[in-house]
């Protein structure tokens, strides 16, 4: 099947994606504080390759250049997040104006190359000193996250109209709270559950602030997902299936629509309620976002094991199931972005979807051809759906470089463009180029 821009539509978004800690690098530079991967980072055998990402890709230096990288490949949108603490570097208190300063050049760049800026707001990077106070396990690091927010609306409002609030709540706050594998490192359901509770309020208080703060702005906030598949159709599995699918897919969408949490499927989630909601948080949960962001890289199969603590739940590896796979794994499947545009399209409250994030780590040369292959099956799964009435407005390719892979360091490379990180040097890969073609010429492509 080949495909053509033309085949979604006038008005559909392309985009590219970076985020602050994983490409600015400057991690000290003109007063910015740490933030918790600063700090993550230099704890033994936390980061696979034992680097940081003092100096990532540089982009505070180069943000002109990865800029016109990303127009020159056809993009319309490019996505970035405003790092906390270079803006607030205690995370709360004095504002760093230097922090402000340079967001500023970055949005003005993009409004002068015609590239829409899509601003998210938290992309993982919280500030060191607020995690001293409990970080996201702290009632106060949602009021935190709030000032945060007015600070960004009103010093970016008149210029950026499209705003994201979270990238990714499940991501941070089970690696980070519950699994202890990424930052801050803390581990069980002591973390995980008021971490859980506090980020699903600061997504709508943060939210509201937009609303209040920039007029006619269009605000959303992303979810990792993956569509959940049981292993067999015993009861068990399918059970487990449903747990996974709580925690994975509906955890902090359902409270921003106003549902509550699924403790329906996950009865743990009960917990929440009895030990760190208060009476009145009931009504501040709910958001009516303009759109949501879908970041799919993977489905999941997964089978019941009882002796998983508290989900009962274990996957079964892709590695394991004769499927194609990505350098990390994860599973290739364009219909598991299909059925997951489905099913978060079928909720009542979700006005639009946006796949905010898509993308592929492949041990690659500069002709990527499995990139390419990876992201043309994505984008039929998107057409798919879009054209069975799925409102799907969007697509944002995950990432315009190679960059800083978390816990991964710099071996997993995800980029449209390969970066030298000995010099630095940037030279777009052939997925780059086609999305060039798909963007900039009218024929249709595939491959």
């Amino acid at each position: 099947m080949s495909i053509s821009r033309d085949d979604f539509g006038d008005d559909f978004k392309w985009g590219v994606v970076i985020s602050a800690f994983q490409n600015e690098g400057a991690y000290d530079a003109d007063g910015k504080g740490l933030s918790i991967w600063d700090t993550f980072t230099t704890r033994k055998g936390k980061i696979r390759d034992k680097t940081d990402a003092r100096h990532a890709c540089d982009f505070y230096n180069r943000y002109r250049e990865d800029i016109l990288l990303a127009k020159q490949m056809g993009f319309n949108v490019f996505r970035f997040s405003l790092s906390w603490p270079r803006i607030i570097p205690q995370g709360t208190g004095a504002v760093n104006q230097a922090g402000i300063d340079f967001y500023q050049r970055v949005i003005d760049y993009c409004l002068e190359l015609g590239l829409e800026p899509y601003v998210t707001l938290y992309h993982w990077d919280l500030p060191h000193a607020l995690e001293q106070k409990g970080g996201w396990c702290h009632r106060g690091t949602v009021h935190a996250f709030e000032n945060f927010a007015t600070i960004c609306a009103q010093a970016f409002g008149h210029k950026v109209k499209n705003w994201i609030i979270l990238n990714e709540p499940f991501g941070f706050t089970s690696l980070g709270y519950m699994l202890g594998v990424h930052a801050p490192g803390k581990f069980g359901l002591s973390y995980f559950l008021p971490a859980v509770h506090h980020v699903a309020l600061a997504q709508a208080e943060g939210a509201r602030v937009i609303r209040a703060e920039v007029p006619n702005a269009r605000i959303g906030t992303t979810y990792s997902c993956s569509h959940i598949i049981p292993y067999t159709q015993s009861e068990q599995d399918v059970r487990a299936a449903a747990r996974a699918d709580a925690l994975f897919n509906r955890l902090f969408i359902e409270p921003a629509l106003g549902m509550g949490y699924p403790s329906d499927a996950f009865p743990l989630l009960k917990r929440i309620e009895r030990r760190y909601a208060l009476w009145r948080d009931w009504d501040k949960l709910p958001f009516d976002f303009d759109f949501i962001g879908i970041q799919n890289y993977f489905p999941l199969v997964v089978r019941y094991n009882p002796f998983m603590p508290y989900v009962q739940v274990s996957e079964v590896k892709a590695r394991y199931r004769n499927v194609p796979l990505t350098s990390l794994g994860w599973e290739i499947s364009g219909t598991g972005m299909y059925n997951i545009l489905k099913q978060f399209g079928a909720y009542e409250g979700v006005k639009e979807l946006m796949v905010t994030e898509s993308g592929a780590a492949f041990d690659d040369s500069l002709e990527d051809e499995n990139r390419i292959a990876y992201f043309k099956e994505y984008l039929e799964a998107v057409l798919k759906a879009k054209k069975e009435g799925v409102p799907v407005t969007g697509y944002f390719a995950w990432t315009l470089t190679d960059n800083f892979e978390w816990a991964e360091g710099y071996k997993a490379r995800f980029g449209l463009v390969h970066v030298d990180f000995a010099t630095q040097q940037r030279t777009i890969k052939a997925s780059g180029r086609w999305f060039r073609q798909l963007l900039l010429q009218p024929e249709r492509i595939g491959r």
